[in-house]
């Protein structure tokens, strides 16, 4: 769609291997290929603690939010393991959005420096900039699957969709945006020489571009921003005052479909194309239809995701260890710990954990609707680790964040 923590343990492992035993961390639950951790349950606790904490909420108050969000911890991390599974079954790609995401957060920050803007999201969330995108993917692959399995089958008749744009217009009354595709062709390291070659490079794509060629496959060839490459050029939207005032000048200034530049950067030669302009004022109808069709659907949704997420959990291969308890539990689903010596690993070890560890404060993105209970605010939907071969152990342990395969 859409943090961890682990209690550790010694492995009881016979004298004759007494060299052998390791530390290792107690699965709580396996789903599918995936596994989660009691001290990933742990940190999340911690980690909402402390976000609660920084909103100012202490005593009684914070202690029952926190028993609340404790209930349904092992629920939440089901809901998000399932539903990055089922996008993987479903081959959703992401890249572009996480792409735009990205360059959004970074159009906010007011950061152009590519390194200063790693480092801000580092501050900013905790994580380095490749685990916050990571945990953006596994965010944004939640809320394709719900939107796709889900939300397509909900439809707000057009009259019902105009009677709320009517009695909510001062809900879209927008600044003046311009939406922009770029190219990079980068100066970095290069000689004189080679920088005047790239201008003439990038005057010669900007000539070819408003004669009618497809920008898309401009952007494939001759980008050098591989980042944005991915998803077409694509920026996020721009208002005024955020644009070095060149380019803000002529991005405002021309019509639809127009490719300007090149402009000088400290990285190089920059080409636009002017995908979209909205002026100032009052969005119609037409241009925010499909927001109201979200924003009317959602309450509708939370019912239906839930009777999903329960669907998937029927079909999942999932056990949960005693002690532990999913609360959006399949009425009927054998969930029980199966005897150890049948199964394969059961814990997994402290150091391979860490490494998945991904801490999170305050942060930039909004929970699924209906894949939790009622959580407290600034949710964080967990991640997941890819499976791999369990580590050689003494039956009962597992490498961390690599998954048995499930039972037959």
């Amino acid at each position: 769609m859409f943090s961890k923590f682990a209690v550790l343990m010694a492995a009881a492992l016979p004298l004759a291997v007494a060299a052998d035993v390791r530390i290792v961390e107690e699965i709580a639950a396996k789903v599918n290929g995936d596994i989660i951790t009691r001290g990933e349950l742990e940190q999340q606790r911690r980690d909402m603690e402390r976000n609660l904490r920084g909103e100012g909420m202490t005593g009684q108050k914070l202690a029952d939010a926190l028993k609340e969000y404790s209930a349904n911890a092992l629920s939440e991390q089901i809901d998000q393991l399932l539903l990055v599974q089922k996008a993987k079954d479903l081959n959703i790609n992401v890249d572009p959005e996480i792409t735009r995401e990205l360059a959004d957060i970074q159009v906010r920050a007011k950061i152009a420096d590519p390194d200063k803007f790693r480092a801000y999201l580092q501050e900013q969330t905790g994580m380095t900039y490749e685990e916050y995108k990571d945990r953006l993917k596994r965010q944004m692959l939640a809320q394709r699957v719900i939107g796709q399995e889900v939300g397509y089958r909900i439809n707000i008749p057009e009259a019902d969709r105009r009677k709320y744009y009517e009695e909510h217009k001062a809900d879209y009354v927008r600044k003046e945006q311009v939406f922009l595709s770029q190219i990079l062709i980068s100066t970095e390291g290069k000689s004189p020489e080679q920088v005047a070659a790239a201008e003439a490079k990038a005057k010669d794509i900007v000539a070819r571009g408003n004669k009618g060629e497809k920008y898309s496959e401009l952007v494939r060839q001759y980008s050098d921003d591989p980042e944005t490459a991915r998803s077409g050029g694509s920026l996020p939207p721009y208002e005024r005052g955020i644009m070095p005032k060149n380019m803000e000048d002529a991005a405002f200034k021309e019509k639809k479909g127009t490719v300007i530049g090149p402009f000088k950067t400290a990285q190089g030669f920059v080409i636009l194309r002017i995908d979209e302009r909205f002026e100032a004022g009052q969005a119609s109808f037409e241009e925010v239809n499909s927001q109201i069709q979200e924003e009317m659907a959602r309450p509708i949704m939370t019912p239906k995701i839930r009777e999903f997420l329960t669907r998937l959990r029927t079909e999942a291969f999932l056990e949960i260890k005693d002690g532990y308890i999913d609360s959006g539990a399949a009425p009927g689903k054998d969930t029980r710990w199966h005897d150890v010596a049948q199964l394969k690993p059961q814990t997994t070890t402290k150091e391979e954990v860490a490494a998945r560890v991904h801490r999170h404060k305050k942060l930039l993105f909004i929970p699924i609707p209906g894949t939790t209970k009622k959580a407290p605010a600034k949710e964080v939907l967990p991640d997941t680790a890819p499976p791999a071969a369990p580590a050689k152990t003494e039956p009962g342990t597992a490498e961390p964040g690599k998954a048995e395969n499930p039972a037959k």
